[in-house]
């Protein structure tokens, strides 16, 4: 039984020229955890995403996937991540379930198994009813949980998720967790996701990583950060804490101002 980490980075650095997209970076996601990548615009968790699905290559350091050296064993690596982009990825006039038999093809799925396979994975999305219909008609919870179809159809032990739930109204966003989680307790996939949503990460992570410039500054289960810096913080007090240098003057204008808008906004109807 291979006990290795899901994920496994080791100083990892990725470099734009002479700037440093990723820097030094250290992280470890177990078997069976769901962790949150989470820190502002230009962190470096997007840059992190793409080498760990193996889009980017690995200029310094190392990476593990189920113990797979994803330098030298990339489509090994490729075969074990399920990945839904933050872009919408689907084909709006094919059905639900030719869109996952499309993925099932391009993963080369035997065609004996193949309808089985598309039909497990749209029953455990709840969409075998809409299965028939044209994606294009779809709510934004259901065209993420498509998605989510076509990331599972090759079964994968690892899936990583870039703001799966950006833009959908709050029952949607709950839709989303609920199967991320059931693919967790029930199938036993690891999870890596990236969020801007603190009540996200905090509900649905066992762990998270805060990352600010290229660097990791703090990973641990959202209640032990929170506990660190005292009662009554919350994680976006604790995403602030680690984060500041960026943060601190957003909040100073721009985040101070939009709470007060809000404030304003509520007592005006």
């Amino acid at each position: 039984m291979n006990t290795s980490p899901a994920v496994e980075c080791r100083d990892l650095t990725y470099m734009f020229k002479d700037f440093a997209a990723v820097s030094g970076l250290d992280l470890t996601v177990e078997q069976g955890q769901i962790v949150g990548l989470l820190g502002p615009n230009g962190a470096g968790k997007t840059t992190t995403i793409r080498v760990l699905n193996t889009l980017l290559p690995i200029q310094t350091g190392s990476v593990h996937i189920f113990g797979l050296d994803a330098a030298r064993q990339k489509m090994a690596v490729r075969r074990l991540i399920g990945y839904v982009p933050q872009q919408l990825s689907i084909e709006a006039a094919l059905t639900g379930r030719q869109n996952v038999e499309l993925f099932a093809r391009l993963f080369d799925i035997p065609r004996k198994q193949r309808t089985d396979r598309v039909n497990e994975v749209l029953a455990a999305m709840n969409l075998l009813d809409a299965a028939d219909r044209p994606a294009g008609g779809y709510s934004g919870g259901m065209v993420r949980r498509l998605e989510l179809a076509q990331a599972l159809v090759n079964a994968p032990a690892l899936l990583i998720l870039d703001e799966p739930t950006v833009g959908l109204d709050p029952v949607a966003r709950d839709s989303v967790w609920e199967r991320v989680r059931f693919m967790r307790d029930e199938v036993g996939t690891s999870v890596l996701l990236t969020t801007h949503y603190m009540e996200e990460a905090d509900q649905l992570c066992d762990a998270v990583a805060l990352m600010h410039r290229g660097q990791l500054r703090a990973f641990g289960a959202p209640a032990d950060l929170k506990a660190a810096l005292g009662p009554g913080t919350s994680l976006e007090d604790v995403f602030r804490y680690h984060t500041g240098d960026t943060l601190e003057a957003t909040a100073k204008g721009g985040m101070g101002n939009v709470r007060s808008t809000r404030r304003t906004a509520r007592r005006v109807g």
